[in-house]
Order: C-alpha cells, then sequence, then structure tokens
C-alpha cells in the first residue's frame, strides 16, 4: 500500500482515484477546488480530503492531478500551496491532465531540481472508461519512474504506455484527438449521406462495420448520433481546447493539419449552436442544421 494524493475530482478525477483506493488499497488523500466534492469523495471511498494540494501531497509516494489545462496544472502545482512545496524526495507527479508538451517538460524540469519525478501521463476513453476503470494512459518520462508508478496507474487503466521522455505523452494524446476529430467527422458524413440518399442506416452501419470503415466512434456512437442525442461524454468545448494545443505544437514543429484546423471550426459551429456542453459525435448535428437551414 502506497500513500497516494488526487488533485482534481472532476468527471475523470473523481473515480480515478476511487478505484486507486478500491482496486489498488492504497492510502488516498484527495484534494479539489470545492471541498464539498472532496467530502463526498470521502464519504464514498473513505481516505482523507485536503485544504491544499500542497497538504495532500505532502509525504505522499505517488501525487495525481486531472484539472482542466496548463493554467491549472501550473497553479495546482507551483502555485502557493501548490503540491510541488510539499512534494518529498523521491516521490513520484503523475499529470493526468490533458495539457501541452511544453508544460510536462517543465515539471520535469522542476521536479528533477527538487529531487522527485514528474510523469506526464494523459488519459483516453471519456467519462466512461474512467467510471470502469479501463482508460488507456500514455505516459511521457523515464523508464524507471515509470516501472514504479505503473502499478498505481494500473488500478484505472486497461492500457498504460511509456511513448518515450518527457512530453511524449502529451504528444501521444494529440495523435488521438487528431485521429478522433477525422473520424468523427468522416462518421458524420457517411451517415448524413446515407440519410439524404434514402438508405437504412442501421442496414449500412451494420455491414460496413465489418469492414475497413470499422472504428470506435462507428460502434459506439452510430446510433446515438441517428437520434440526436449528444450527452455521452466529452464535451465540445474539451475537445476544441485539445486541438488547440494540436495545432499550437503543430505550429511549433512543422506538421500540417489541415483537416483538424478544418474540423476545429465545424466544432465552433457547434457551439454556436448551443453545442457547448455536447459531446464530439454532435459534428452530426451541424450538417443537420446546415440542411434545415
Amino acid at each position: 500500500m502506497a500513500k497516494v494524493a488526487f488533485i482534481g475530482l472532476g468527471v475523470m478525477g473523481y473515480p480515478m482515484a476511487g478505484h486507486i483506493k478500491s482496486r489498488g488499497g492504497h492510502d488516498v488523500t484527495v484534494y479539489n477546488r470545492t471541498s464539498e466534492k472532496a467530502e463526498k469523495w470521502v464519504a464514498e471511498h473513505g481516505g482523507s480530503h485536503a485544504p491544499t494540494p500542497a497538504a495532500a501531497a505532502d509525504g505522499c509516494d505517488f501525487v495525481f492531478a486531472c484539472v482542466g489545462n496548463d493554467d491549472d496544472i501550473r497553479q495546482v502545482t507551483l502555485g502557493e500551496d501548490g503540491a510541488f512545496s510539499a512534494m518529498k524526495e523521491g516521490a513520484i507527479f503523475i499529470d493526468n491532465t490533458t495539457a501541452s508538451a511544453e508544460i510536462a517538460r517543465e515539471l520535469d524540469a522542476t521536479a528533477r531540481e527538487r529531487g522527485f519525478a514528474s510523469l506526464d501521463a494523459p488519459v483516453s476513453g471519456g467519462q466512461a472508461g474512467a467510471e470502469n476503470g479501463a482508460l488507456t494512459v500514455m505516459v511521457g518520462g523515464d523508464q524507471e519512474v515509470f516501472d514504479k508508478a505503473k502499478p498505481v496507474i494500473d488500478c484505472y487503466a486497461k492500457m498504460v504506455g511509456l511513448m518515450g521522455p518527457a512530453g511524449s505523452g502529451q504528444l501521444t494524446k494529440m495523435v488521438n484527438q487528431i485521429c478522433i476529430a477525422g473520424l468523427v467527422q468522416g462518421l458524420s458524413e457517411g451517415i448524413h449521406f446515407a440519410k439524404t440518399a434514402g438508405l437504412d442506416v442501421a442496414a449500412v452501419i451494420d455491414v460496413i462495420s465489418k469492414g475497413a470503415a470499422q472504428s470506435w466512434q462507428m460502434e459506439n456512437r452510430w446510433q446515438t448520433m441517428l437520434d440526436g442525442k449528444f450527452d455521452h461524454g466529452f464535451a465540445v468545448d474539451w475537445m476544441r481546447k485539445d486541438l488547440a494545443i494540436c495545432l499550437s505544437e503543430a505550429r511549433n514543429n512543422g506538421a500540417r493539419l489541415p483537416v483538424a484546423a478544418l474540423v476545429d471550426q465545424f466544432y465552433a459551429e457547434v457551439q454556436t449552436m448551443g453545442g457547448k456542453r455536447w459531446d464530439t459525435s454532435s459534428l452530426i448535428a451541424r450538417l443537420e442544421n446546415a440542411e434545415k437551414g
């Protein structure tokens, strides 16, 4: 049993921390900006909650964080009462936030200076994956540190991979989001085309899902896309945040992302339609809305 802190109890962090406690049997202290949620977590799972990230991290072997963006992760680590001010020598910080490779490298360098280690470890699988403890985790950092942290990460994951040095986890998550953007747009156009052509969409999907067009998005989202139900997880606002990170990194490294840039603008249109909190499969709503217009 390890002493673990978990910072950030949103739709992802809340169940992830729960799995570390229930599956791993670890001694878990949580921190959340709204203390009511931390109190609720403790009432449900046991463990304890702390008033600041520093208080949560004090004396811990592993400190996890899952917050919103670069600014948030910098605040809970390097800000006033941040976790890095209290982490002990030899401890490991694991950042599950989807953020930039730049902040991952910054945290890695700062951790090394202070005698502990840092891993960037963004996740994929959405709210359902977090609740089921079946996330995919893409990790950047040193092999030795990864090997120590992996048994704890395994508590909420079905796949954990070391992708390279600091920042590589975040870069891999960017690849993930770039691929998803293109897939969802293609699936949206395919379903829209099938409907417009007068085909039986269910019959079409039943056939093509057994061939080269098959994807997780097709298997899990075609029906809800057809029904216009977009309350199944990862929100458009969050996807736009992630695509902004991808496009910024591409400007730095010279990669060309014309489709990702275009789909980002399509998501901006979904936002103007009132779909900020719709899930990413709502790209089809933009096509249906244009048809009605």
